[in-house]
């Protein structure tokens, strides 16, 4: 038998696949036994254009390959698609940084990345690669946007925005981690500009509701719902008045009890039933009432001081740095409580977030911890309304319960009284249900040079004709795609204009509504976010020119039925994607809502330090030197045996040695299986051995614990390999059984299973063409079993033997093995505990 050496084995079987074109998946099942109606996409996310592969790269892709194969043994037509993600910032500043364009660094970056892709040996389906910086996928990138334009979903509107000043570009708010910018760690500032929009909160409800019947990780789910922020209580209207003159001048009482005034401040909250303890306002200092009542307050001076260092301070700041608070009081004005009509007195504070609700909150501060500090710190007045079992001691009590101090909604419990105040609110015109969302709609806009270009159209003489002033017209279809035009200076333009403003023949342009010449292309490109948000639907139809995607195609392959991906996408990828999909269901462009009915998120391969790989910590591990060094079916392998596949991983090269000690002896193990006819007891014991091993290994793939499928592998050799069952050893098995053992192996170790089918046992098609084994049910409740033997509570032995043994005929195999004597010798046993099927304990003195 000749040395196995991965090395050579590999690329000869890659070039095999390659040639034979095994992986190219067709719509309808090219072989019988994928019966239409199994198709089946598996999708992993594909990987962005920055540079090499790193060992996360590996661990993805080589794992999900292992599903993706398992499936395709199991009849299922498997689509495995890969493209790129290679629009975005990272390529634009490596470029200015390296005296390059983002085009030759990103076409680079493809080319040495789809050759480190292939030593992976994963069933990836080239023929249907995408590459969203091509002009042939951005043309449809820019088609959805017109497409949400058409609708209303796309939109054009000033806002407060997240400033990267170093990238000089917008951020969407997913894109700020702890106040820094998510691409260079940057202090994120805060302005206000003019952006392109969609209106992501449209589905905001949908996206909630339907997370409900998705197989997805919960804590995936949960992180959805907590960004969309989604709270159902009321509004309430505070009005205002000049605390310097008397109420009944301000407020007449009217015959429905109504009370009015033009000036109120609206407050959201989950608590109507704390009503009546709320015994001041708060407003975000950029409230615009504070402006329009500044003639009131009388000490405006002050007032402007405090919302000037509120300017000084970031949005994170003022939402961490919450221990000491600070506010001023706007004297001169009072609010009106709506539910007991008694003035209290209004502050500004920089806790309170002018885009978060409404901007203002009523302060209940026995009923809320953060009310509390501060009416302590300001020694305002705290009314307890809610009574139950907490104790109201030093701080606030945020429970339900019973009202009380609430007048005639005294003793209603709280749920109740939410009700019941929300309607009085709601009958004097001061109040309504309502639900608000801490989900804001996705700013796209980005004042770079690397991406899709907005394919929209500036025109002044039509601003003119247009009452909004709004000038902007789209690009008629039949132009797209709007292409980047070649620039030599990507650098940003001062006044945060994106480079493209530089490109002075792209960017002057007819307008396709009135024809003026004046007309400017909008110089701003899409977030590299759309670009990814529908990828999967291309790969559904990669080459149509003429559509998005055929719609009959899309319905043979999606939703995607698994996706596998990072837990860093929960609250961005994964929401936009979903947007986009339930938008384009509205508009009659997919049939589905949701794009990913399965989705299992993976771990992250650690450098050997434990700490997150990167140059500047010197901790990078090359893939391509491991794979070099062991083979590729050896560092998949050891990527699955590292435990469950969700969890983080230190990199250690120590796991790749015990895996090339299993696989040499899968390797040799080939002299082994004989085309004579085995005796019974041999055949019998293998039959139940294999047996168990199928069903086993089959349910782990199935259920993503690769790991213990790498260990039932490892278990199953041993068995095999000259093991003692029941007295017997095993020296021999027969070829049918030999190539049980390489189909299990197959989804795992792809290239040392191929060498083995083929050329040692001269089959003429390909091992991953062939069926996964069936197992025989009835079988698995006669198997055999491990017993682990105890001494003293210290593991001595195991035993195998038969499934259901009493506890009598377990002790007698016990006492008869000879390493179980050795620990009994001279010694009584004073007891002996038997779990059925598992472990036996023998106590002695």
């Amino acid at each position: 038998m000749k040395k196995y050496t991965p090395q050579k084995i590999e690329k000869k079987w890659q070039r095999f696949w390659e040639k034979q074109k095994l992986h190219e998946t067709a719509d309808r099942p090219a072989f019988a036994k994928a019966p239409a109606g199994k198709n089946f996409m598996m999708l992993a996310e594909f990987p962005y254009t920055s540079g090499n592969l790193h060992m996360g790269h590996w661990f993805t892709y080589s794992v999900a390959d292992m599903y993706a194969r398992y499936l395709r043994m199991n009849g299922y037509n498997v689509m495995f698609p890969i493209g790129f993600d290679a629009f975005g910032l990272p390529a634009e500043n490596a470029a200015i940084k390296h005296g390059s364009t983002p085009q030759k660094w990103t076409t680079q970056n493809i080319k040495n990345m789809t050759k480190q892709l292939k030593t992976i040996g994963a069933a990836f389906d080239w023929s249907r690669v995408v590459d969203t910086s091509d002009p042939d996928y951005y043309k449809w990138t820019q088609w959805i946007f017109l497409k949400l334009y058409e609708k209303g979903l796309a939109y054009r509107g000033s806002t407060t925005v997240n400033w990267c000043p170093k990238d000089k570009t917008v951020l969407a708010n997913e894109q700020v981690v702890e106040g820094k910018c998510d691409r260079c760690d940057t202090p994120v500032e805060q302005r206000e500009l003019t952006q392109w929009m969609f209106k992501i909160t449209a589905f905001a409800d949908s996206l909630i509701d339907d997370l409900e019947g998705l197989d997805w990780p919960e804590t995936t789910k949960i992180a959805q719902k907590n960004w969309i922020g989604r709270s159902e209580g009321t509004i309430a209207e505070f009005p205002i008045i000049n605390s310097q003159l008397s109420i009944s001048d301000q407020l007449p009482k009217l015959e429905t009890g109504n009370w009015k005034l033009e000036t109120a401040v609206e407050v959201f909250t989950t608590r109507a039933d704390t009503m009546f303890g709320a015994t001041y306002v708060v407003l975000a200092p950029e409230h615009p009432l504070v402006e329009k009542l500044k003639k009131q307050i009388t000490n405006n001076k002050e007032a402007e001081e405090y919302i000037d260092q509120t300017k000084r301070k970031s949005e994170l700041q003022r939402m961490t740095e919450v221990k000491d608070k600070t506010g001023v009081e706007l004297k001169g004005i009072s609010a009106i409580n709506p539910i007991n009509k008694k003035p209290i007195s209004v502050w500004i504070a920089d806790y309170v977030l002018a885009h978060y609700g409404t901007g203002a909150v009523m302060a209940v501060p026995a009923h809320d911890q953060r009310d509390y500090d501060f009416a302590k710190k300001f020694n305002l007045p705290i009314k307890q309304v809610v009574l139950n079992d907490e104790e109201f001691i030093g701080q606030a009590n945020q429970e339900e319960g019973v009202l009380i101090n609430s007048d005639r909604f005294d003793g209603m419990p709280s749920e109740e009284a939410r009700k019941k105040i929300t309607e009085q609110l709601k009958a004097e015109g001061l109040g309504r249900a309502e639900k608000t969302y801490r989900l804001h709609d996705w700013i796209l806009s980005r004042q770079r040079y690397w991406g899709a270009p907005i394919p929209m159209i500036n025109c002044p003489a039509c601003a003119l004709r247009d009452p909004s002033g709004q000038g902007y017209q789209p690009v008629p279809e039949e132009d797209l795609p709007v292409k980047l035009p070649k620039l030599d200076d990507f650098l940003p333009v001062e006044g945060g204009k994106s480079p493209l403003a530089r490109a002075e023949k792209w960017l002057k342009v007819k307008c396709p509504k009135c024809g003026s010449k004046d007309a400017d292309r909008d110089t701003d490109t899409m977030d590299t976010f759309v670009d990814s948000s529908w990828y999967f639907v291309r790969y559904t139809d990669p080459h149509n020119d003429d559509k998005l995607a055929d719609k009959e195609k899309i319905s043979k392959w999606l939703p995607v039925p698994m996706y596998i991906g990072g837990r860093e996408h929960n609250t961005m990828h994964l929401l936009y994607a979903r947007f986009i999909t339930k938008a384009l269901n509205s508009l009659g462009h997919v049939e589905f809502s949701e794009p990913f009915i399965s989705r299992r998120n993976h771990g992250v391969i650690m450098g050997p330090d434990g700490k997150r790989m990167s140059k500047s910590r010197g901790n990078v591990v090359d893939p391509d030197g491991e794979v070099a060094a062991y083979g590729a079916d050896i560092v998949r392998m050891n990527f699955a045996f590292l435990g469950p596949f969700d969890q983080d991983y230190a990199w250690n090269p120590d796991g790749l040695a015990g895996i090339q000690r299993f696989l040499n002896r899968v390797w040799n193990f080939v002299s082994r299986y004989s085309d004579n006819q085995l005796s019974i007891i041999d055949n019998q014991l293998i039959h139940r051995v294999l047996n168990r091993a199928i069903k086993e290994v089959g349910d782990q793939i199935k259920h993503h614990k690769f790991n213990t499928g790498v260990s039932s592998l490892m278990k199953l050799l041993n068995e095999l390999d000259g093991q003692t069952l029941q007295g017997e050893t095993l020296k021999k098995i027969s070829k049918s059984q030999y190539e049980v053992l390489l189909k299990l192996l197959a989804p795992f170790a792809p290239h040392i299973a191929e060498e083995l089918w083929i050329e040692t046992l001269s089959h003429e098609t390909s091992i991953h063409l062939e069926s996964w084994p069936e197992y025989d049910e009835a079988l698995l409740q006669d198997e055999m079993v491990t017993v682990v033997v105890q001494v003293n509570g210290k593991v001595r032995d195991s035993i195998i033997v038969k499934r259901g043994l009493i506890e009598a005929e377990v002790k007698e195999l016990v006492l008869a093995n000879e390493k179980i004597k050795k620990h009994l010798e001279g010694r009584e046993i004073k007891k002996l505990i038997h779990i059925p099927d598992k472990l036996v304990n023998i106590v002695v003195p």
